[in-house]
This record gives structure tokens, C-alpha cells and sequence, in this order.
């Protein structure tokens, strides 16, 4: 694995293709409004971790232009999940990994569909991070990256890769069961990217400061959590309380999705909320209030 391709680059992949860059790799961004900017000026990123500027940073808008790479990280969001084809398949050669660093689901099988699941391993950040202006990304908390086959298990190519990230000094932990980790990431995500939505667009503390705010908040991790039991998977209730415990600390951060319904742009409100509650009345569990804030969601970005 020595080069790579960031499509979607925006707060996370610039982030994490920084890094990869200030490690020595070989990465090329395909940008579209940043690309003057970034072509120009190059990338800043502020971080906790320790910030670092890039003055040169290899960029394209095509991806013929990029051409074949080994490794592909999808890091856009779900809703431009329609472009795959026409994007991703350019920079494909034989043995060229695509690794789908997005939340939500069905973006696996939406990528095996088109270029079969043994090219896929999943990918989910555990990071604060906001794309500040074009060129410049400031990273506040976390960094964690969990990282798995698309199906069970674990492979040479899956530490392989794990161990370039790590190298980047971004943590990465394996999954050997990327599934699971993906319902343990939606327990933050449904409530905190969901609720800070309907509330009008506020940040998770003033979603917290509300009288019921938390209230809520674990409501719907709940039934995250019973709807990744009928499927198999087990989150125990310390992991909820962590979760909410350690977003107190945030105080001012603004969820990537709110940050989307604020400027108009396309939510992903099918990876994040849509596909979790058709899974969960697959399987028969009852979720209430993630149906009604699917419903909120919906009625509120106009994606009736």
C-alpha cells in the first residue's frame, strides 16, 4: 500500500490524508471548491495531536487525473454515495483496497454491489473535527480510527493498513467485526447528530444544558443499543454512559450533520437514521423515539 486517493476531502479526509502526507505517503486529494485554494496555499491543519502545515499538497478534480492507486478512502458523506462509479472507478487496478471512512450504514454494500466486497474494509473516526475554510482544519478532540474487514475477521492487508495509520500518529484500533463497531458508533451519532437537527441547529451543549436534553440523548441510545442486540451485537450500558460523559467536555461542538442541515446542504439522514430503523423493525425491536426523530429529520430537510 504506497499511494493513495482522498476522495471527499473535507474536514476528515483532509485531516487524515494530512497526516498520511506528513508521513512520507503518497496521497492525491480530489477536491472540487477547495482545489484553487489548496492547489495555491496548500493545508493547514491545527490540532491537539500537534498541528502541521503542508505547503505542497498533490491535488486533482478528476480522477483521471489521480489515476490508479492502491488504496482509495472514501471520506464524503453517504448522500454523494451515487457517484461511486463514476469517481472510484478510475483510480482502480487490480489489487486497489477501498476503504469506506463514512458514517452510517449501507455503505459497504452500496460499494460492494458495484466493485465486489473483497476490495472493502470499513472505516469510522471517533473525532471533533470542522473544516474551518477551505485549507484549514481544526481538530479539537478525539482521533481514533476503528478499522475492519467487510466481512468478519482479520486479514495481513487489514494491519497492514492499520499500521500506516498508526505510523501516522493516528490511533487505530482493529475490528474483527466491523458491523459491530458500526452500531457502537451510531449510539453517538443518532441522538447527538439527530437532536442538535431538530432543535434548530445547536451544538451538543446546549443540547445537553437542556432540561431533558440528556434524557433524550440516552432514550435513543438505548434503543440503539437493544436494536444492535436483536442483530447480534452486544453494547454494554457502561459504553452508553461513557458516551455521554465524555461529550460534556465538548461543550461547543458542532455535529457534522447539524453543520449540513445549517447551510442547506444534503443531510445523511439514510445512512444515519433511515437504514438503522428499517434494520431495527427487520428484527422486530420497537424504537419509538428514533422513529419520530427519523420522521423530525426528514420533514425538516425537506427528504420526505
Amino acid at each position: 500500500m504506497k499511494s493513495f486517493a482522498i476522495i471527499g476531502a473535507g474536514a476528515v479526509g483532509s485531516y487524515y490524508g494530512g497526516r498520511l502526507v506528513k508521513a512520507g505517503h503518497d496521497v492525491r486529494f480530489l477536491l472540487r471548491s477547495d482545489y484553487e485554494i489548496v492547489k495555491e496555499k496548500g493545508l493547514t491543519v491545527e490540532s491537539i495531536d500537534g498541528g502541521f502545515v503542508l505547503p505542497e499538497v498533490t491535488c486533482a478534480k478528476t480522477p483521471e487525473e489521480i489515476g490508479t492507486v492502491d488504496v482509495v478512502i472514501v471520506a464524503w458523506k453517504a448522500t454523494s454515495n451515487a457517484r461511486f462509479q463514476e469517481v472510484i472507478a478510475p483510480l482502480l487496478h487490480d489489487e486497489t483496497v477501498i476503504v469506506t471512512l463514512q458514517n452510517g450504514l449501507g455503505n459497504i454494500e452500496a460499494l460492494a454491489d458495484l466493485f465486489g466486497m473483497a476490495r472493502i474494509l470499513g472505516a469510522m473516526c471517533f473525532v471533533c473535527i470542522n473544516r474551518i475554510e477551505p485549507g484549514l482544519i481544526r481538530h479539537t478532540g478525539g482521533g481514533m480510527i476503528a478499522m475492519g474487514e467487510a466481512s468478519p475477521g482479520v486479514t495481513p492487508r487489514l494491519r497492514e493498513l492499520a499500521g500506516i495509520f498508526e505510523g501516522a500518529n493516528v490511533r487505530c484500533e482493529i475490528s474483527e467485526n466491523f458491523s459491530e463497531a458500526q452500531w457502537r458508533k451510531l449510539v453517538w451519532n443518532v441522538p447527538f447528530n439527530g437532536l442538535c437537527i431538530t432543535e434548530g441547529g445547536i451544538d451538543t451543549g446546549k443540547l445537553l444544558a437542556m432540561p431533558d436534553g440528556e434524557v433524550r440523548v440516552r432514550e435513543l441510545m438505548f434503543e440503539v443499543k437493544r436494536t444492535a442486540a436483536g442483530l447480534g451485537f452486544e453494547i454494554e450500558n457502561e459504553f452508553i454512559e461513557f458516551q455521554i460523559k465524555r461529550t460534556y467536555p465538548m461543550k461547543d461542538y458542532r455535529p457534522s450533520s447539524m453543520i449540513d442541515f445549517v447551510h442547506g446542504h444534503p443531510v445523511e439522514t439514510e445512512a444515519i437514521w433511515s437504514e438503522p430503523l428499517r434494520r431495527a423493525r427487520a428484527v422486530g425491536v420497537e424504537t419509538p423515539r428514533l422513529e419520530e426523530l427519523e420522521a423530525k429529520i426528514r420533514e425538516m430537510t425537506g427528504n420526505l
